[in-house]
């Protein structure tokens, strides 16, 4: 009411009001002493706090104007102590390349939800530094980046939350902890990345291409669903035998190293059809 906010749809803005579940977050995502802690959509600063007293420092990433003009102030008078341990990036998350102070080892957020996925994805590629992440999103994004293949809704974003990171449930949160509560459940999700990057030649952007062309017509098969990307049918079909897949699968039951080694035998394609 003192700042004369009014949470918006369009920024999918819903903010923790309870002190024991942003506490349950932090213990959650296993935030050390010595972790510098990026958090994205810090909101009212709930969580930042909770963070702020178990963190070694916390940068905070907001696009609101009056949220991110707000928050030091809210720091510096609950948390004095620690306002030299914190610092704010004004800024849309998905265009933050670079973070002021060290590099951060942690990524802990509630995600707006109509932008969870391809923030959490352009986090984890811009800043390889971050082992562990824990975000509060969708039950259903939940759901669909923890999810196995084969499971139905298996796609997109358990691929590529997997190209980085072990990816898992780690427990749900009730609507009541929000103002204003919203209409869906919500979900944490753990994601620890790669000790080792996954061994492939492809380039993440090659592997990526192939997982969205399979699951932009998910039905299909992966001859016919890959079509476009190879060339061909006959091309797709080639690739797939190459990397050991069935033609006749769908990418719903594929791991990402099977994409992975399907990025990889395209590239003889274009050089075989012209020999």
């Amino acid at each position: 009411a003192a700042l004369g906010v009014r949470p918006t749809k369009q920024r999918g803005q819903n903010f923790v009001i309870d002190a024991n579940t942003v506490r349950r977050i932090v213990r959650t995502a296993q935030v050390h002493p010595d972790d510098v802690v990026v958090e994205v959509g810090p909101g009212l600063g709930s969580l930042t706090l909770a963070l702020l007293e178990v963190a070694d420092r916390v940068t905070a990433v907001e696009i609101d104007d009056v949220l991110a003009a707000a928050l030091p102030a809210t720091i510096t008078a609950r948390m004095p102590d620690r306002a030299d341990r914190f610092a704010l990036v004004h800024s849309d998350a998905m265009h933050v390349t670079e973070l002021p102070g060290p590099a951060p080892t942690a990524l802990v957020a509630n995600l707006p939800y109509n932008v969870a996925v391809p923030v959490l994805l352009h986090m984890l590629e811009a800043f390889p530094s971050i082992e562990r992440t824990l975000v509060m999103v969708q039950s259903e994004v939940a759901d669909r980046l923890a999810a196995p293949p084969g499971s139905k809704v298996y796609g997109v974003p358990s691929v590529k939350a997997n190209w980085y990171a072990e990816v898992k449930r780690a427990g749900a949160i009730g609507r009541s902890v929000f103002w204003p509560a919203p209409n869906v459940d919500s979900g944490l999700v753990s994601l620890v990345r790669r000790t080792e990057p996954l061994k492939t030649t492809a380039s993440r952007r090659e592997v990526f291409a192939v997982v969205d062309a399979a699951f932009a017509q998910r039905r299909k098969t992966l001859r016919a669903a890959l079509a476009g990307w190879a060339g061909s049918a006959a091309a797709a079909e080639a690739a797939l035998v190459a990397a050991g897949v069935s033609p006749q699968a769908r990418g719903e039951s594929l791991t990402v190293e099977e994409f992975a080694r399907i990025a990889e035998h395209k590239q003889n394609q274009p050089q075989e059809e012209s020999a």
